[in-house]
């Protein structure tokens, strides 16, 4: 039987490991391949029309959809949130439905948000009219916690303003930032902030087919939270990128400052009651199928492509779940031997599902055994097409045009949504 034919960009353990357990062979990007985890620089070289790159053949995938920034830029991700939400506004659907103060009942799951230097004015308008509230500005492009910073006072972003008369004409274009609304409430764990880093594999937008990986993780921030605005410079205090804490002279080189979900998710059962965290994690779960669908619309869902993405959330103190980016090359450095062996399973669980039975694969049918077995440490989150299937042509047509989608379903068949939220979207 042939081999499959492998090659990478990166230089990662957990790589190369999972290729040398199915007994692939290992070949250079330049040579004739049938699986490629590539860096984002060479998806987008390889699917670039101006670049003449040879087409991709029945028998190759790669980790990338070609456009995937329309998920991973933080200005898109949010334009394309605001997009989705103003076209079920227009088409009366009941998920764009408002309260009385104008905030969407089912899809206010991001904060506040402007574009940077475009919406320099819109901003100003908003913050004169809340000027005790803190903001938070980051790179649209960037990651790893590079460029963050918070403000709290006008003068300080006084340069993003398109009237500034101290920027010249002909000045350099400004990198886009975006700005938004500091969750200044966040949930408090040893007095110490932390954010969810969830992965979440797709296999198709269209239609849309996406996995929850059931072994995320909490980073800690190694500074306790203090609201003071005298301390909004400590990046310690305020941001959860482990590259940055591990800068800390409080890092934890042990764990890391993470936290596995289940202990997580034992410790909110524990404090906040079963009901109130089940309800946390429904609305997570319905946070990340609804981004993707806010995506979906102008992603090119090649069936050559796949994707593991790491979504980073946020709890307030309220257990309100805030997405706050999402993230297209989630790291695959292990920090500590829990880590590692997570992301050796991670990696497991998606060759698994993308490369069925370790054979050479066929996008015409692609994907398509999601057994138990095969799922690994995965659940599928939502099957658009399967949904399809189990509904009758009524049914189906009634629900989308409720909600536009029907229950989630995990791995042993049972619907994940049971709360209010939930239930409006079925």
């Amino acid at each position: 039987m042939a081999r499959v034919r492998c090659c990478t960009d990166l230089d990662k353990t957990v790589l190369t490991q999972n290729f040398d357990k199915r007994s692939w062979i290992t070949v250079s990007p330049d040579e004739d391949w049938n699986f490629y985890w590539a860096s984002v620089t060479t998806v987008r070289s390889i699917f670039n029309p101006a670049n003449d790159h040879p087409r991709l053949t029945d028998n190759q995938v790669i980790n990338h959809f070609p456009n995937h920034y329309e998920l991973t830029r933080k200005d898109l991700m949010v334009k394309n949130i605001k997009r989705y939400r103003r076209e079920l506004e227009k088409d009366g659907n009941l998920l764009a439905e408002k309260d009385d103060a104008g905030t969407h009942k089912y899809l206010d799951f991001i904060p506040v948000t402007y574009m940077m230097p475009a919406d320099y004015n819109l901003f100003a308008d908003d913050f004169r009219r809340d000027p005790n509230h803190t903001w938070i500005m980051k790179p649209a492009a960037r990651a790893q916690g590079k460029g963050i910073f918070l403000i709290n006072k006008m003068s300080q972003i006084k340069k993003w303003s398109r009237d500034g008369k101290s920027i010249p004409a002909t000045a350099p274009t400004r990198e886009t930032y975006v700005i938004s609304k500091y969750i200044d409430n966040p949930l408090l764990i040893g007095g110490k902030k932390f954010d969810l880093r969830l992965y979440v594999l797709v296999t198709s937008f269209k239609p849309l087919k996406c996995y929850l990986f059931r072994l995320g993780f909490g980073r800690f921030c190694t500074v306790k939270y203090i609201s003071s605005t005298n301390d909004i410079d400590n990046m310690f205090v305020h941001l959860t990128n482990v590259s940055y804490q591990k800068q800390s002279e409080d890092y934890n080189s042990i764990h890391g400052g993470k936290w596995s979900i289940d202990n997580l998710r034992l410790y909110l059962e524990g404090t906040r009651g079963k009901k109130l965290t089940d309800r946390l994690f429904d609305e997570m779960c319905w946070i990340i199928v609804h981004s993707l669908r806010a995506a979906s619309a102008v992603i090119t869902s090649d069936r050559h492509c796949f994707e593991c993405y790491g979504y980073d959330i946020i709890i307030d103190d309220n257990l309100k779940p805030w997405l706050i980016e999402v993230n297209a090359s989630p790291s695959l450095t292990s920090t500590t031997a829990n880590d590692r062996i997570m992301k050796f399973k991670l990696i497991n669980d998606i060759l698994n599902i993308v490369v069925p039975n370790g054979d050479i694969p066929d996008i015409r049918n692609k994907f398509t055994n999601t057994t138990p077995e095969v799922l690994g440490n995965f659940d599928v989150l939502y099957d658009e097409d399967q949904a399809c299937c189990e509904l009758n042509d009524k049914d189906y047509r009634e629900q989308k045009a409720r909600g536009g989608i029907v229950p989630l379903v995990s791995k042993t068949g049972i619907a994940l949504g049971k709360t209010k939220q939930a239930s409006a979207w079925r």
